[in-house]
């Protein structure tokens, strides 16, 4: 039986999704989420295998402490799922500051407040999966959303490096990169201000919202599907480092690795002039 702990999970998520598939298959579930009482009658129908807790993932002192919790509970934690985030509208000239920091602080640096307080188990045990939620928008950026792309492209360059130095310790480290799915989180965008500070951008962002709002509940994405193929990736003999999820996420990722291939290609000679 294997201890799962589990980041973001309100309901219609990902986080939930994984959750369910960990417990379908025999294990327990730390799952944490800003509002417990939304889990709890689903909790109940578990018992004991299950722990709800309240956290917000970008306070370290309450993440160190949902660590500790779990790992006091169920004696230790093999599988993190690092699934709490999400994206606010703005453009790179003209975000709010709040913005910009929020953005940061939820996607990127809460993740390594929750890596450095699971590893330290991890690795006395000798032992373990961490499983980073990134996104299409990670090796792919768009207008509108920069902010939320590059805090996913540093998750990306801190999860490659975080493989090599925890591999010697039996710790496994994966990539997810999801396209469009169909979860809650693009419901929230319908009540999201536009808060641009630059007019020169205001129609690009409100287009960039308008097309986030007409997408919702029409996403080709499956969470369960979803998490049932990055569960699929980590039992194969040789484990990917990445995956991406939904048809249109790999054709966007493998268009961007071709055409990257392309220009190389072109400049090469301007590469390779650089050298004494």
């Amino acid at each position: 039986m294997k201890t799962w702990f589990i980041t973001g999970g309100t309901p219609g998520g990902f986080g939930l999704a994984y959750a369910e598939a960990a417990l379908q298959q025999g294990d327990q579930v730390a799952l944490t989420v800003r509002r417990p009482s939304e889990l709890q009658e689903w909790a109940d129908q578990y018992g004991d295998r299950v722990l709800v807790l309240k956290l917000d993932v970008t306070d370290a002192d309450q993440v160190r402490a949902a660590v500790k919790t779990t790992e006091e509970r169920f004696g230790g934690i093999d599988v993190l799922v690092n699934n709490a985030g999400r994206g606010w509208f703005g453009s790179v000239e003209g975000a709010q500051e709040e913005t910009i920091r929020r953005t940061f602080d939820l996607n990127l640096f809460s993740v390594i407040d929750v890596v450095r307080a699971v590893l330290p188990g991890m690795r006395a045990r000798g032992g373990g999966w961490i499983v980073n939620m990134s996104s299409v928008a990670g090796r792919v950026a768009g207008p509108g959303f920069g902010y939320y792309s590059a805090a996913k492209f540093a998750l990306e360059g801190l999860s490659e490096t975080l493989r090599q130095e925890v591999e010697p310790f039996g710790v496994r480290v994966l990539l997810v990169e999801p396209g469009g799915f169909r979860t809650k989180a693009y419901a929230g965008f319908q009540d999201e201000p536009v808060d641009e500070t630059v007019d020169a951008y205001l129609s690009l962002i409100e287009g960039v919202k308008a097309a986030f709002v007409e997408r919702n509940g029409k996403q080709a994405g499956d969470p369960v599907r979803g998490v049932q193929a990055v569960i699929n990736a980590m039992n194969t003999p040789v484990p990917p480092q990445r995956i991406v999820l939904g048809n249109s996420g790999y054709e966007t990722v493998v268009a961007m690795h071709e055409n990257a291939l392309v220009e190389l290609r072109e400049n090469e000679k301007l590469s390779r002039s650089a050298d004494f």
